[in-house]
């Protein structure tokens, strides 16, 4: 992703892109006007250019150095180095070499279908497990989590992309002070969220253990939420806990409510897309919106609750229809999707708008998460901008450590031109971070509102104003609606079978 990024940001190159030849990135070049050799596969590596003769040259001497860069190891001695040992080989090694030390987890992300024996190695060696790897076999992931509940563990994962244990961020974390909150989060942005509304408030966290978006599920059972809630609850750190997931199976959510009923720690439940909170009769606390979530926890902690940040775009905002959200985070997705059906109380695909999560699993085989690399986000960017029934686009961007270190230096220009090539197309971004955070929160926003965005801290804020700017249609114009978003729902069938495919 770094290759393609310094090639097609040289002059005189007008695209650029390396990668594995999946399907989906054959997909993604072919799309850019390459023609793929048939012999490539997925285990080779495509280089693709398109330049002026002179640049084209300069860009294929410049390749050679920057493979060569992103194969060399770090030195013994220096960041990233393992001074005058050689790299262990097996996680079972790695762990040998620590044995006197405090480490107690082991964090793996290695390809999912490949997981399951260094996690029983972890797991052999006394380490609780975080699995940062998605696409890992069902049937693994309960059997790691039945070993580590009988050796007094905890799995966080498969597919965790956030944690934070005792201040140290692991995978996609935000930059938070130590503080009374700990949180079993089924959704890795869910937490991020939740974390950033809560630092912008002055309320760190104990703890955030993300179980993996599958424990809630039917199959796992909560299996490692379970294990989360009681590990929280006898921590003298933590005062409350919040519990973020996608909507669970009913069966599973009675079972964690009555666990969390038996703690004396008490929770909240963030579902968002789920209604919960709305009902009469549920676990008290349930919030089907994270802000709502985020200002229950001030309110139980004491705390005020401050005007959440925002950043309006310079120019006035214009009412328009066909809402397309394209989105890194999947529960941001679905929290967008909930809090616009709710305001517009219509069927959203019915009067032609859509949500799409970059993020699922279908777009990342093969390729890093759109919070790292934004090439397939990008593309849809501008393929919705150029579509007529595209009237408000809604983007998230996650910010925090691991995620891309400057993601508005790709975004805004996209954003820019989509705005500046058409005087009826909105943008409204949710930006999620700190003020902490290594890309810096403000100069993130500025940026963003330059490129003509307006901009919310809070991703519940962000999709009512994108809801409030889509214009209602009548009844025929419903009828015909569903052709406008053709475009998006395609694509993202498209790159979803191209996945499928490949497996």
């Amino acid at each position: 992703m770094r290759v393609s990024r310094r090639l097609g940001g040289r002059a005189g190159v007008a695209g650029a892109m390396a990668a594995m030849a999946t399907e989906l990135n054959r997909e993604v070049l072919e799309r850019m006007g390459f023609e793929v050799p048939a012999e490539a596969g997925p285990g080779d590596l495509v280089v693709a250019i398109r330049a002026e003769d002179a640049a084209f040259d300069e860009a294929r001497h410049a390749l050679d150095d920057l493979l060569h860069e992103a194969a060399r190891p770090a030195p013994a001695d220096g960041p990233g180095g393992w001074g005058e040992q050689a790299p262990a080989r097996t996680t079972a090694a790695a762990a040998a070499r620590v044995e006197a030390s405090e480490a107690s987890i082991a964090l793996l992300s290695v390809p999912g279908p490949h997981v399951f024996p260094e996690a029983m190695d972890a797991l052999d060696a006394g380490l609780n497990v975080m699995i940062f790897s998605d696409n890992v076999p069902l049937d693994q992931e309960i059997e790691l989590k039945e070993t580590a509940a009988r050796r007094g563990l905890i799995v966080l994962g498969p597919d965790c992309g956030t944690a934070v244990i005792g201040g140290a961020g692991l995978g996609f974390a935000n930059a938070v002070e130590p503080g009374p909150v700990g949180m079993v989060a089924a959704s890795g942005t869910g937490a991020q969220q939740l974390m950033c509304l809560l630092d912008t408030a002055g309320v760190g966290v104990s703890h955030v253990l993300g179980v993996g978006g599958r424990d809630l599920s039917r199959q796992v059972s909560g299996r490692s939420a379970l294990a989360a809630l009681a590990a929280l609850d006898a921590d003298p750190a933590t005062e409350v806990i919040l519990m973020v997931s996608k909507p669970p199976a009913p069966q599973v959510a009675d079972l964690i409510r009555e666990a969390a009923r038996r703690l004396d720690t008490p929770v909240i439940f963030a579902l968002p897309g789920s209604g919960e909170g709305d009902r009469p009769g549920e676990y008290p606390g349930d919030r089907g919106d994270l802000t709502r979530a985020a200002e229950e926890t001030l309110e139980r902690l004491g705390r005020p609750v401050p005007q959440w940040p925002s950043w309006p775009a310079p120019a006035p905002a214009r009412r328009a229809s066909g809402l397309r959200g394209l989105f890194a985070g999947g529960t941001l997705r679905d929290e967008a999707e909930a809090v616009i059906g709710d305001a517009l109380g219509w069927d959203l695909a019915a009067h032609g708008h859509s949500l799409v999560d970059f993020g699922d699993d279908a777009y990342t085989r093969g390729r890093a998460h759109p919070m790292i690399d934004p090439t397939l986000r990008l593309a849809a960017l501008a393929e919705q901008a150029a579509d007529p029934g595209c009237g408000v686009l809604l983007l998230d961007v996650v910010l925090g450590y691991g995620a891309d270190p400057d993601p508005a230096a790709a975004l805004a220009p996209a954003i820019e031109k989509a705005l500046r090539d058409r005087d009826d197309l909105v943008a409204v971004v949710s930006l999620c971070g700190t003020r902490a955070d290594p890309q810096g929160r403000e100069q993130q926003a500025n940026a963003l509102c330059r490129a003509g965005a307006t901009v919310f801290l809070s991703n519940a804020a962000a999709a009512r104003h994108a809801a409030s700017l889509v214009q209602a249609r009548d009844g025929a114009d419903a009828q015909t609606a569903p052709s406008a978003t053709r475009t998006a729902r395609d694509a993202a069938q498209t790159a979803r079978n191209a996945s499928r495919r490949a497996t």
